[in-house]
């Protein structure tokens, strides 16, 4: 007993005891109780701080913290320049790609403070990379917004041991805390928003940035059998462009959805685009936007109404806390949980409201209007100005259609197309692509019916195609009309009409015994080849009959001549012999390999 003090008194225990291990768990469990205590205090101390905009962090290139902790510009003016070009370039190419091929070419480097080692805090100029670019744009400091959990860890991708893996892509829409006009700002906040808004359409989960080429529904087009984004293929040099769904094919190796040509579908949607921004649909679209508008207005009245409501839950909460004894701690511990809810409750309508608000897009001004209006009537144009690049249509496009989903009805030439323009809206089309077979038109029973009656009339076929044409008939591909040709080979296709030769071949006289080399090696059953060897050979006479325009090889071969050649065919090939020459040519027999 005297030694299990002492060891007690110096801090050793017995585990193997009982009152020895229960007195280690319950001091496990008390130290272990005070670490996660200390920690979360520690944790709302930093939270407590950056609400505040006090916690400082590294900051990026470009800027510089002073001594006393605050944030400025970078004092080297060649520093600021280069970031202000950055994001200038990036207003101009719109792709980060592009950013950074256009700073290659022109060798310019990215300025960059060291941050540890002998030489920490000079400025470093280094060459450029997508990924220190992507940063770049990503980050709201640029937009002077001071922003706190912007790269949120994700437990379940945390490594054990590694504190610093499991941290998401930089999202400032979900950061904790996001207190903007902060910091200096190279930058303004709505475009800092429009750069996020481009770099997330420019992904190719959503259409991919715009292409040089011609196809002009590149990364909108959607199949309508599938669901899945159709892709644009070229050839001919680049410029004949057509739209192939070849998803499931690569994916389960299956045959291809749909394909169709792309100047059809391209020219429908031009049109429509066009058709849009015609003044009547501007005023239409302007009178829509202000329905939105009062419908936004509406909305953000509701949640000002929420916000009172809250505000007043927590004010009836404190008058009620403030009420109360305070040696009645039974009543005041319930009390003050309630007011604790209706704080939280108020800070998280606070929080989503203020979300609501920088996500909300803005009306357009007068100024903006009046713009658009005079743009209208320059827009056709401009569309069709050789100046005019693939790329700037596609932007167009994209500007006002979302997606399209486009399915061809069976194998004929009939495509339907949706539109889903920007603002909830829907159209319904139908166009007429071109085809390879004329028999896979579904109109083909109808077109044949139709110029086969025609034919029973006695017109001829030039007088059918004009009909045709008057009647709004179209054939398959290449042409928008039908020619005589046309009509007359659709008419033998279709068994309306059989081919008449304009002359007869002329008539060979044959001698009796007389035989064609492809008549003889059918009697036989060998291969004509063979014939004509022995022919050349002189094993078998022939001579040529018939005139200057049709001459024909006739082979002299009487029934026993006939049976002999059908013997030595039927005779196995080590054993098998070349007939005898001809009466008048004696050559030693010889033996076929």
């Amino acid at each position: 007993m005297d030694a299990r003090r002492k060891r007690r008194a110096v801090g050793v225990y017995d585990p193997a005891n009982y009152n020895d291990r229960l007195l280690l768990g319950l001091k496990g469990t008390m130290s272990e109780a005070e670490l996660h205590i200390l920690k979360a205090r520690m944790l709302a101390g930093r939270k407590a701080k950056a609400g505040r905009g006090e916690l400082g962090k590294p900051v990026p290139m470009g800027y510089v913290r002073r001594p006393s902790g605050e944030v400025t510009f970078d004092p080297d003016e060649q520093a600021q320049t280069t970031i202000r070009l950055v994001f200038d370039l990036f207003d101009r190419f719109r792709t980060v790609g592009k950013v950074m091929t256009y700073l290659v070419e022109h060798d310019i480097r990215m300025p960059v403070r060291a941050r540890n080692g002998p030489q920490k805090g000079d400025l470093e100029w280094r060459r450029v990379n997508r990924a220190s670019l992507l940063n770049l744009f990503a980050n709201p400091i640029y937009a002077g917004v001071y922003a706190y959990g912007v790269r949120a860890v994700d437990k379940r991708r945390q490594k054990p041991g590694r504190p610093g893996t499991g941290r998401r892509s930089p999202r400032a829409g979900e950061a904790e805390i996001f207190l903007p006009n902060c910091l200096p700002a190279y930058i303004s906040f709505e475009r800092y928003r429009r750069n996020q808004t481009q770099l997330q359409s420019n992904r190719a989960a959503w259409g991919g940035a715009p292409r040089a080429g011609t196809a002009l529904l590149s990364g909108v087009l959607v199949c309508g059998r599938c669901g899945l984004r159709m892709q644009a293929q070229y050839n001919n040099n680049g410029h004949a462009a057509r739209y192939v769904c070849p998803s499931m094919k690569s994916s389960y190796g299956e045959a291809f959805c749909q394909s169709l040509k792309a100047r059809p579908l391209d020219d429908l949607i031009a049109s429509l685009v066009l058709e849009a921004m015609t003044p009547a649909a501007i005023e239409a679209s302007v009178a829509l936007a202000e329905n939105l508008e009062a419908e936004r207005a509406a909305i953000d009245r509701h949640w000002r109404q929420r916000l009172e409501r809250a505000g007043y839950e927590v004010e009836r909460a404190r008058r009620q806390y403030a009420a109360v004894e305070p040696e009645n701690r039974l009543v005041a511990r319930t009390l003050e949980r309630a007011w604790e809810a209706a704080l939280t409750v108020q800070a998280q309508l606070e929080a989503e409201y203020e979300r609501l608000k920088r996500d909300k897009p803005q009306a357009p001004s007068a100024a903006e209007l009046s713009a658009i209006r005079e743009l209208t009537d320059d827009l056709p144009a401009l569309w069709r100005a050789q100046t005019t690049t693939p790329g700037e249509r596609q932007t167009i496009v994209r500007l006002l259609l979302e997606r399209a989903p486009v399915e061809v009805v069976g194998r004929t030439e009939k495509v339907r197309v949706e539109c889903h323009w920007h603002g909830a809206s829907h159209t319904t089309h139908e166009l007429t692509r071109p085809i390879a077979r004329l028999d896979t038109l579904s109109t083909y029973p109808a077109l044949t019916a139709r110029a086969a009656e025609l034919r029973r009339k006695g017109l001829d076929c030039a007088q059918i195609a004009d009909i045709l044409n008057g009647e709004g008939w179209r054939p398959a591909k290449r042409r928008d009309t039908f020619n005589a040709p046309m009509v007359h080979h659709l008419l033998i296709k279709s068994g309306a009409e059989t081919v008449k030769y304009r002359r007869r071949p002329p008539r060979i006289e044959r001698r009796p015994n007389e035989w064609t080399i492809r008549e003889l090696a059918e009697e036989i059953g060998m291969p004509q080849p063979t014939l004509y060897t022995w022919i050349q050979k002189g094993r078998l006479s022939c001579r040529n009959a018939g005139g200057s325009s049709k001459r024909a090889k006739l082979v002299s071969a009487d029934p026993d001549t006939v049976a002999a050649l059908k013997a030595i065919r039927a005779t196995p090939s080590p054993w098998r012999r070349i007939p005898p020459p001809p009466v008048g040519k004696q050559l030693p027999p010889t033996t076929e390999s």
